[in-house]
């Protein structure tokens, strides 16, 4: 197993892609500390890894705040006596254009996507440095590389990638492997309300994808396993764009316009 016996933190792992990420570790061997703020969902996680024959533990943690962020990883230790991966999962999107978002929910996004990276990966650093080991994965996506709405987020994300780089560079030579995965669209519990407005939103957008369908959980927690793993020994610094095809180039914009031509 790749991660055998291996301790880690997925945050915003009640959910989605972050519990795909925990579930995927588990499987692999990791003994998994499941943060969430969503309590009922972060049990039922650790009780799927368990159930399958799993090591989990559950962290109530708000990743926006210090105090928990700290609590979190001192479940981890305490339960397992080290920290090797770290994967920064928990993110919200809120607001589109700048003109329509408020301070507030700007200042949220940040938060939650960006300033939740900083506060956890500071957190855990120290500890990796002690063990001379350890690689950090952060949940970006491919709103920051280009633009494609939901401007608050997409600035947040734009930020990770950049944190990555540099958190790469300066613990490097500590051991630390830090890497980003850029996901493009991944059908999550998040698209239920507008699946409901519209069953087939997530079938248009999958035909701006050259592979002609959105992404699934695993197909992220696939790519986190590969980062988190001694396989990925010499990958840092690096952004993992897993997108089914759709920053590759505008083929469905190119297709449409030709068709218009004729």
């Amino acid at each position: 197993m790749r991660l055998s016996e291996k301790a880690a933190i997925v945050t915003g792992a009640a959910s989605g892609i972050g519990r795909a990420i925990a579930l995927r570790f588990a499987r692999e061997g990791a003994c998994v500390v499941v943060a969430d703020r969503n309590d009922t969902r972060g049990a039922d996680t650790v009780l799927a890894i368990r159930n399958a024959g799993g090591k989990a533990l559950y962290a109530h943690a708000d990743v926006t705040n210090e105090n928990d962020v700290a609590a979190m990883t001192r479940v981890c230790l305490d339960a397992y006596g080290r920290i090797d991966v770290l994967v920064n999962n928990a993110a919200i999107c809120e607001g589109s254009d700048v003109l329509d978002i408020e301070p507030s929910v700007w200042d949220l996004n940040v938060q939650v996507v960006l300033k939740s990276v900083y506060l956890c990966s500071r957190t855990v650093l120290p500890i990796m440095v002690g063990q001379k080991s350890g690689s950090i994965v952060n949940i970006a996506s491919v709103n920051g590389l280009t633009a494609l709405g939901n401007a608050a987020y997409s600035a947040a994300k734009a930020g990770v990638i950049n944190l990555t780089q540099n958190m790469a560079c300066a613990y490097g030579p500590d051991g630390i492997r830090v890497n980003a995965i850029a996901p493009g669209t991944v059908a999550t519990e998040i698209w239920e309300p507008r699946l409901r407005e519209n069953p087939r939103v997530l079938d248009r957008i999958a035909e701006w994808y050259p592979l002609k369908r959105v992404g699934k959980p695993d197909d992220i927690a696939n790519a986190a396993l590969f980062l988190a793993s001694d396989e990925a020994s010499f990958a840092t610094g690096a952004t993992f764009v897993i997108d089914g095809g759709l920053t590759a180039g505008m083929r469905k914009w190119v297709e449409d316009a030709g068709a218009d031509e004729r």
